[in-house]
């Protein structure tokens, strides 16, 4: 007789806004949705939270995806999807991480020793490896973090860098970063990773500290499009400059 409340993350709330509209019919099969910008504006949510739902209603079947044209209703939408909850969106678990692992590589460039630093460069040696190899150095990346975080000989922390770390993993995570062209940009990470080893082999703290953020935020930039509209601005920006040249 009772039904289970149900916690919504705010991603599945705007995921099931647009479904409802879908099925009521007032956006119809085949239909291109608005930009992330404009249902932003209109749901009063940020475009990394639209981006995580048009995932989730993707992953769901009702709405495709179509490069360098948008997104659409998918012309054969189930009469009610369910939008399964994947867990924590992908920005959510960047930002955590922002939090945390600034924090935790801060601490071990005062803590890590000459080994701790030969152990962390080792992940970074194994991601170039398997990108020689043509793979993806995922697993070495993730063995990166974990092993910072477990110079700190706390299990609480280091479980919780595990715990984000399965996370990323999720569905949703593995689809926007496809789409975004992040899992292309190993090469970024390198450069990143080594960034952080030398900072934390310097015993600098705050360069420590700066390079995980910076690491992060361009990861978390990427996934949300901003370097995008950024590169745009600065297109149009020289086109302008090009034309009152002339």
């Amino acid at each position: 007789m009772l039904q289970p409340i149900a916690t919504q993350r705010l991603y599945q709330q705007v995921a099931s806004r647009i479904e409802d509209l879908i099925a009521s019919g007032k956006i119809s099969a085949g239909k291109r949705l608005p930009s992330e910008k404009e249902l932003a504006r209109q749901l009063g949510v940020s475009r990394p939270t639209i981006r995580e739902a048009m995932i989730a209603l993707e992953i769901s079947g009702l709405v495709e995806v179509r490069t360098g044209s948008g997104i659409y209703v998918s012309k054969h939408t189930p009469a009610r999807a369910i939008i399964l909850d994947s867990g924590p969106g992908p920005f959510e678990l960047l930002n955590a991480r922002l939090l945390i692992e600034g924090e935790i590589a801060a601490n071990v460039a005062v803590l890590a020793t000459p080994e701790d630093v030969q152990e962390i460069g080792q992940t970074i040696e194994e991601m170039e490896r398997v990108m020689e190899e043509g793979g993806h150095g995922r697993d070495a990346d993730q063995a990166f973090h974990k092993r910072i975080a477990s110079v700190m000989g706390n299990s609480v922390l280091t479980g919780l860098v595990e715990t984000l770390w399965s996370n990323m993993f999720n569905p949703m995570f593995t689809k926007l970063s496809e789409r975004t062209g992040l899992l292309r940009n190993q090469e970024a990470t390198v450069r990143d990773h080594k960034a952080i080893l030398a900072a934390i082999a310097t015993g600098d703290a705050l360069g420590a500290r700066t390079a995980m953020r910076q690491h992060l935020l361009r990861v978390k930039e990427t996934l949300s499009g901003e370097h995008e509209s950024a590169s745009v601005g600065a297109a149009d920006e020289a086109r302008t400059a090009k034309v009152r040249a002339k």
